[in-house]
């Protein structure tokens, strides 16, 4: 089996050096490799590309560091169903859904090939969220429960449907898609870099740094201009202060629903701190405006390292405080511990990815697996896992990545001094008929871009996987057995995104 190797540093592979095999070795390779706990999918997609529908394949090996690469294609109307790998390894469903539900291909026994997003670019327009074809089973002592798509709060739309015997649910169906937002579309339409950037930041908005600095890598991999030290490190201190920020804000939200309100005011304060500590460098709570490709407009200054050293400081003494108030409190541990199990082999087998990963014992983190950056030089990161894999391992993990984000920020802002930082580029041309693939550990977990130009250099496809795409199963398992009633406390411990996925 043929694979283009690589790995998350290098520059931008061209189109005509990734192999293209024969669908029936690729089956036979992935259905192997991906029984290594160590091996799973980065991204898996097709687009049309003259006469023929292209299919990439991208695999991450976590033990060798490496990245592969491998192609297929079939004709644009062939009918031919291809094996489901959906059926051999569900970490796979996202992608063959969507694969489906973009160009109608068939993936013979795939067990779940049901719509993913609605997209408006679908290729059966017969099919929309009015007719999602929700699993339903019988029975006299059984009810269904409907949450969404509209939500009493402000989280975005997305529908959820329980099966319940009394209190206690059985199963729990997840359909998103709602948003229509046209997002990876909007990449292609575009040449402008800067217009770019910012539908980057707005891919999830409580992950605008993480999505930022995957586009600038990819387009800094298109270029051949790879970002200095200096840049590298305050991208990476603008990625912990973001994870930080959110970490802090799911422990608050997770002690309000158990009413811990000591918690939970100790954590809103905290997360203010941590926000406004990032709006005070660049002018946006959520880092907006920071990242650009191969550059800044807004570097560091002797004063807000300062700034931010001392509040990095002062907010991991605090919240370490509220972390050793949690772990013993008796009221709190009743509810989170062997609450929402997802045991280590059903978080493999869905492709889990991030904190909810690490909680049930997986080893997967970009910063280590796949470093770049200062994750690549001056930062050997150390991988926080739990091994539970239930709500209090999920805010654990949480509450020691806050601690050691901190200890991140404090070690690259050591010894750090400011230098002069070149601007962004909008204008240098694109390696024409390339692909570029950047990805960066958010504080949800793996986010990969894929950028693939055409033969004058401008982005023809954009493809991004925010770590939402798998997590939502790993939610829909956690639930079952449980109270409907702890809903609320499960789905805050993962706490997904809806427009990650609605892209």
């Amino acid at each position: 089996m043929k694979y283009y190797t690589t790995d998350n540093l290098a520059a931008a592979v061209a189109l005509k050096d990734i192999p293209q095999v024969e669908y029936a070795a690729l089956y036979e390779d992935v259905k192997e490799r991906l029984k290594d706990e160590n091996c799973h999918v980065a991204h898996y997609f097709a687009r049309a590309e003259q006469n023929e529908l292209k299919f990439y394949l991208i695999l991450l090996d976590d033990k060798t560091h490496t990245v592969m690469i491998t192609s297929f294609a079939m004709e644009y109307y062939d009918d031919i169903a291809l094996p489901s790998l959906t059926a051999l390894h569900p970490q796979m469903h996202p992608f063959e859904r969507e694969i489906t539900e973009l160009y109608n291909v068939e993936f013979d026994s795939m067990p779940w090939n049901k719509p993913l997003r609605f997209p408006f670019n679908r290729s059966n327009r017969n099919s929309t969220m009015d007719n999602y074809p929700f699993y339903s089973i019988e029975g006299e002592s059984l009810h269904e429960v409907n949450v969404g798509p509209i939500h009493a709060g402000i989280i975005e739309p997305g529908a959820f449907r329980f099966i319940c015997n009394g209190e206690n649910v059985l199963h729990l169906e997840i359909a998103l898609g709602y948003q229509h937002r046209g997002v990876e579309h909007e990449f292609a339409a575009t040449s402008n870099r800067l217009r770019q950037t910012l539908l980057s930041e707005s891919i999830a908005g409580d992950s605008a740094v993480t999505h930022a600095v995957a586009f600038a890598m990819a387009v800094e991999k298109l270029i051949g201009n790879k970002a200095d030290n200096n840049l590298d490190i305050e991208r990476c201190v603008a990625l912990e202060l973001e994870r930080m920020a959110m970490h802090i804000a799911d422990t608050g939200a997770l002690c309000t629903d158990v009413g811990y309100q000591l918690g939970q005011v100790a954590c809103e304060a905290l997360r203010t701190v941590t926000i406004n500590t990032t709006q005070a460098w660049c002018g946006n709570r959520f880092g907006k405006g920071l990242i650009r490709p191969c550059g800044t407009n807004k570097p560091l200054t002797t004063e807000k390292i300062e700034l931010i050293r001392r509040n990095v400081e002062d907010v991991r003494r605090r919240y370490n405080e509220v972390k050793e108030d949690i772990e013993s409190s008796p009221s709190i541990l009743a509810r989170f511990e062997q609450c929402g199990l997802v045991p280590k082999a059903e978080m493999l087998r869905i492709g889990g990815v991030g904190m909810a990963s690490r909680a049930s014992g997986v080893k997967r983190d970009i910063r280590s697996s796949h470093p770049y950056a200062a994750y690549a030089s001056s930062i050997e990161h150390h991988t926080i896992r739990q091994h539970d894999g239930d709500v209090m391992a999920r805010l654990m993990v949480r509450c020691n990545e806050v601690l050691q984000s901190a200890d991140y920020i404090l070690k690259m802002l050591e010894n750090y001094t400011p230098a002069t930082i070149a601007k962004p580029d909008y204008t240098t041309p694109l390696q024409g008929e390339s692909l570029a693939i950047a990805m960066v550990e958010g504080w949800r977990g793996e986010v990969c871009h894929v950028a693939i130009t055409n033969a004058e250099g401008e982005i023809a496809t954009y493809k991004v996987k925010d770590p939402s795409l798998h997590n939502w199963m790993g939610l829909a398992l956690a639930v079952r057995g449980e109270g409907i009633s702890d809903f609320p406390i499960n789905n805050k411990s993962f706490n997904l995104s809806y427009c990650g996925h609605d892209l």
